[in-house]
């Protein structure tokens, strides 16, 4: 896990450093700010997952890579224009949350009905969700306790672009199963390094 914890703050960097602060500098110097950044993302990711509920799964896709960059970029933008803010870090949380709600929120319906009732499907997207919430709530706790919680494995890019490449080839339920397995037990990882930090803290 060490190894991709490593792997992922170069990649990080590496989409920091060349795409995130060119783009965001443009934005910023044609008044572009976080905020709308922020509401655009969540806004095509709730058109995303109004595509996903009729079925018109690569569409979804689209609007959700789409949605995913102006969330990658609301952060830089508050940077480059040096107005990063409490307030501003809890809008970009909560749309994060809303906006994956959003896409297997609509994914559920879709198979809950309209496809002609795919049980296994919309009890995965159910557990999709309840996954992804909890991978997201024990950083927060985590974090609130002074530790960082950031452990872990399918964290928010990673669910983005797995559900991502499976819209844009029209077949969602791979992402699906992925998500349904693998975000609990990201949480269960997430949650045991913790406790495992925290218990060795208590013995020094």
């Amino acid at each position: 896990m060490a190894d991709l914890q490593k792997f992922r703050y170069r990649l990080r960097a590496a989409v920091s450093k060349y795409f995130e602060a060119p783009v965001a500098g443009i934005l910023a110097r044609v008044g572009f700010n976080a905020t709308r950044a922020t509401l655009a993302g969540v806004a095509l990711a709730c058109g995303a997952g109004y595509f996903a509920a009729t079925g018109q799964f690569w569409q979804a896709g689209v609007l959700n890579a789409l949605g995913s960059v102006f969330d990658m970029l609301d952060g830089a933008i508050a940077r480059k224009q040096g107005i990063v803010s409490k307030r501003g870090a809890l809008l970009d949380s909560t749309v994060d949350r809303v906006a994956e709600a959003a896409v297997l929120g609509g994914l559920a319906w879709w198979y809950s009905g309209i496809a002609g009732y795919d049980r296994v499907a919309a009890l995965l997207a159910f557990v999709a969700f309840a996954g992804s919430m909890m991978v997201s709530y024990v950083r927060a706790r985590a974090e609130g306790l002074g530790y960082k919680g950031t452990s872990g494995f399918l964290t928010r890019p990673e669910r983005v672009v797995i559900m991502t490449v499976c819209l844009l080839i029209g077949r969602p339920e791979p992402a699906l199963w992925i998500l349904a397995v693998g975000t609990p037990l990201s949480a269960a990882h997430r949650f045991w390094a913790e406790w495992r930090a925290m218990g060795q803290n208590a013995q020094k």
